[in-house]
Formats: C-alpha cells, sequence, structure tokens
C-alpha cells in the first residue's frame, strides 16, 4: 500500500446544508453523481460529504486510497489483513463503475480501498476528478 491518503470523506446528515457550508466558506466545482455524495477537489485529493457514510448516517469519516487497477484493490485489502486489519467488504464490482473494498485498522478506523476508472492517479499519488 502505497503511504497516501486519496480521499477523506465526512458523513452529513443534510448533504445539500453541507455542501451549501463548504461552498459558503469558498470551496468550489463540487461534483454530486447523485443525492448521497458531493466532491470537491482539495489540492492533490478529494474531500467527499456522504449522507449514507457507512449505511448509518452521519456522523463518521472514512479515509480512502484509490489504486491504479481494479485487481489492486483485492491486493491491498490482502496486504492489510496480513498486517491485522478486518475487512469489512471485500474487493467487489462498485454501482459506482468502479471497483472497492474496506478495511477497518485496529481502531476501527475504515480506510476504502477503490479503483475509480473515472478519476486520474498520478505517479505521485494526486488524485484528480
Amino acid at each position: 500500500m502505497e503511504q497516501r491518503i486519496s480521499l477523506v470523506t465526512l458523513g452529513v446528515t443534510d448533504l445539500a446544508r453541507a455542501r451549501s457550508f463548504y461552498e459558503a466558506l469558498g470551496w468550489a466545482d463540487a461534483q454530486q453523481p447523485d443525492d448521497e455524495v458531493c466532491f470537491f477537489q482539495a489540492g492533490g485529493m478529494i474531500f467527499g460529504l456522504w449522507a449514507a457514510l457507512g449505511g448509518h448516517g452521519a456522523p463518521g469519516i472514512e479515509l480512502a486510497h484509490n489504486v491504479r487497477s481494479p485487481e489492486e484493490v483485492g491486493t491491498v485489502l490482502a496486504e492489510a489483513e496480513r498486517a491485522g486489519a478486518t475487512i469489512l467488504r471485500p474487493a467487489a464490482r462498485a454501482e459506482w463503475g468502479g471497483t472497492s473494498g474496506a478495511f477497518a485498522d485496529p481502531d476501527r478506523y475504515v480506510w476504502e480501498i477503490a479503483h475509480n476508472p473515472g478519476w486520474t492517479l498520478d505517479e505521485d499519488g494526486t488524485v484528480r476528478m
């Protein structure tokens, strides 16, 4: 697993209100593919707001590590499990068109491992929408 965080997602109770708040702070160019999630480019990473984080609603936080191929999702999940993580979701095709899975570290912080064919992952780990 490369040493980087591609995405930080906050669980929110009201997506429209949360998006408006961040836009009032000066955040711009949000991408909102549906009524549950919204993404902002934040330097070399993505900041997300999700109305249904982990299926439990807000509050919550999830970290994500994007990879360069669908196959790499399973590889990183296996590395995490060998290191002591608990696999929460095995690698699988996602309804949004990519591949993802998730693990919890020993303190139960959740990491999504994902390949998103619609996003670019540069050699230095920068992710772009």
